[in-house]
């Protein structure tokens, strides 16, 4: 029976080094990505992306090109595993900086914090290789003051290198 005994132990610990092995338990054992997990990496590259208007980006408000109010315009998006977070250069639709999210299950849309007109609007995304586009909706308020500012956007934007 002792001669089994360093056997035991040396099978017991052989196991318990392996299961460790394993990793922290937070990734799908298959090695498979989450639904969520894909659609990050489809907007981000990976974690992160700043893309701009400069060098070849376009904007459109109701069909109408407004480039020239956003040429200096940039857009940048971060995501961790426990954090989302963004920044933008200064305009009249996006806060500096704040949180995102997506909007729905379909991770197709995401929503920005913030107090300027594009926060809390459902934004669609697609991305194309170095390619970011954005789209949604400003309704017209009740005060005069951002009416200006109503309408359906387009942001044609170009991820800088």
């Amino acid at each position: 029976m002792q001669r089994f005994l360093p056997y035991t132990f040396w099978i017991l610990s052989s196991g318990l080094f392996l299961l460790s092995c394993n990793g922290n338990g937070d990734d799908d054992p298959n090695g498979e990505q989450t639904k969520e997990q894909l659609a990050i990496e489809e907007l981000t590259g990976g974690n992160h992306i700043v893309c701009t208007v400069a060098n070849g980006g376009l904007v459109s408000k109701d069909d109408q090109v407004v480039t020239a109010d956003y040429e200096s315009f940039e857009l940048g998006l971060i995501a961790n595993q426990n954090n989302k977070t963004y920044s933008s250069s200064p305009n009249l639709l996006f806060d500096q900086m704040g949180s995102w999210s997506f909007a729905g299950e379909n991770f197709d849309k995401i929503q920005l914090t913030g107090e300027m007109p594009a926060a809390g609007k459902e934004i669609s995304f697609t991305r194309t290789q170095d390619r970011l586009r954005l789209m949604f909706t400003v309704p017209a308020p009740s005060n005069a003051r951002t009416n200006a500012l109503a309408g359906t956007y387009i942001f044609e934007l170009v991820k800088k290198p």
